[in-house]
């Protein structure tokens, strides 16, 4: 998640890593390659981690902001949605997501890995450093939480008015078409072993064989996802699951329409409690979520650990801050709002900004947070039921468009390594103007890809089996209605 590709003067392109030095690197030896075991543990300590902060995290902090009626049909959405995309991921979303594609490339990978064939406990996958690896199981389900926790995120937009079977549907269709694309589109790249190997055939090659190597070289490259070809650096899912949860929770929201009753009866959040201990659920295991994206225990793990401390802290002191100037009191609501916005900007920057780069980050994603849901939101007058989009998909633009700065030696940041135009050396490099032309125009990808498939899907739903109760069902609640339940019996 942190390697990128960038043109070097060389006249050909390079695949670049994040590293705060120049280093010797040995030769690959495949036959010599084996899993870390401390990496290994890292990588499964992690993803538990990223499961926490789905459920019960997320179904906790989403079920405190609804009203009683819903509590339950919430918090149903989240953790049914993190089961069916297990099974997605596990059947062929994996697949779609992390193999070279053949002729679906750049845009999606292929089937070859589908209901995981040819993964065995043996199989290994390449981590961020030239001969380490973790195996293949472990990347796998690591990378199975960020899919189930992206569309779960999409839940809060439309909270308390869409049918239990049309959510379901919708995220079928979403994790598929969407979802398993853009993965594969910012993330997918052959791994470090291979581009070095390939770059020193062209370095040892004879004249006469240079060119040959030169295209193989091209060729592998070519293997890579769109946006990682094109440069974008996106350490643990900005773009790849805020922005595009974001989007398309604004479209559903939209298409889905306000719930019965907005702007006309209050609705205010059932259970603060729990929403602040789903908040903090959500801190916790988004260690798992950024520092788990290093993929080994190392420094770079350790940075973006303490990039999430704080991002979040900044950004929830901001918010707390502004809120109290403008409206007299600091409120919990507020509170918990800002941390999470501030956790979401720093998640493509968690392991290639400087500690206060990110402190700076989690100030602005706080005041920025607070404009978008609130004077944007009246603004623009939609009902995104638990501010989806202002949190996730704004807090995801803003940390997105900020990594193409902060990454920078000058302001703190990793730089970034490249480690093929120099076969055997890890030089730092860093263009601003390159490098923020590929993260603008990976945002913009992703909110068009997400933002049209997403409208497409909500209204084939609407058309077909509805998207939305009957009127009295929905007064009724979501619990009885979907579910014949209640989260409270007083």
């Amino acid at each position: 998640m942190k390697i990128r590709l960038l043109d070097l003067g060389r006249g050909r392109r390079a695949g670049c890593l994040t590293a705060a030095a120049l280093v010797l690197l040995a030769r690959p030896d495949p036959a010599w390659a084996a899993a870390d075991k401390g990496d290994t543990a890292f990588v499964m300590m992690a993803t538990v981690l990223v499961l926490l902060m789905t459920i019960p995290g997320l179904a906790l902090f989403y079920c405190g902001l609804v009203r009683t009626k819903n509590v339950l049909a919430t918090m149903m959405q989240v953790f049914m949605t993190v089961a069916i995309v297990c099974l997605i991921w596990m059947i062929y979303g994996y697949s779609l997501a992390f193999t070279p594609g053949g002729g679906t490339a750049p845009f999606v990978g292929d089937l070859s890995r589908a209901f995981l064939a040819g993964v065995t406990p043996d199989s290994l996958t390449p981590t961020f450093s030239p001969g380490v690896y973790v195996p293949e199981y472990a990347y796998i389900w690591f990378q199975m939480m960020f899919a189930a926790i992206t569309p779960a995120l999409i839940v809060g937009a439309f909270a308390e008015r869409l049918q239990f079977r049309a959510v379901l549907l919708f995220m079928v269709l979403w994790v598929t078409f969407v979802y398993c694309p853009i993965a594969h589109m910012v993330w997918y790249w052959p791994g470090p072993d291979a581009l070095i190997e390939a770059a020193r055939k062209v370095e040892l090659a004879a004249p006469e064989a240079r060119a040959a190597a030169e295209v193989e070289l091209k060729r592998l490259i070519e293997t890579s996802g769109l946006a990682f070809q094109w440069g974008v650096l996106d350490f643990a899912g900005g773009t790849v699951v805020h922005v595009n949860a974001g989007i398309a929770g604004l479209v559903g929201a939209v298409l889905a329409g306000p719930r019965s009753g907005y702007g006309r009866e209050p609705m205010p959040p059932h259970s603060l409690t729990l929403s602040m201990v789903g908040a903090a659920l959500l801190w916790v295991g988004w260690f798992g979520f950024n520092a788990g994206s290093a993929l080994e225990a190392n420094g770079t793990a350790a940075l973006a650990m303490g990039n999430t401390f704080g991002a979040a802290a900044a950004a929830a002191v901001a918010w707390t801050g502004v809120e109290w100037l403008v409206k007299g009191k600091p409120t919990s609501l507020g509170f918990i709002t800002g941390l999470v916005i501030g956790l979401v900007a720093v998640t493509p920057a968690a392991g290639f900004a400087g500690p206060m780069g990110a402190v700076l980050l989690g100030l602005v994603a706080g005041l920025a947070g607070f404009l978008a849901c609130t004077w944007l939101k009246r603004l623009l007058g939609y009902d995104d039921s638990l501010d989806v989009f202002g949190v996730h998909c704004i807090g995801g633009i803003l940390g997105a468009l900020a990594t193409g700065l902060l990454v920078a030696p000058a302001l703190g940041g990793t730089g970034v390594a490249d480690f093929t135009a120099n076969p055997g050396q890890i030089t730092i490099v860093y263009d601003l103007p390159s490098q923020m032309a590929a993260q603008i125009k990976t945002v913009v990808f992703t909110l068009v890809w997400s933002g049209v498939l997403s409208a497409v899907f909500f209204r084939l739903i609407d058309l077909t089996i509805g998207l939305r109760p009957l009127r009295e069902k929905e007064r009724t609640g979501l619990d009885l209605s979907d579910h014949g339940e209640r989260g409270y019996h007083f």
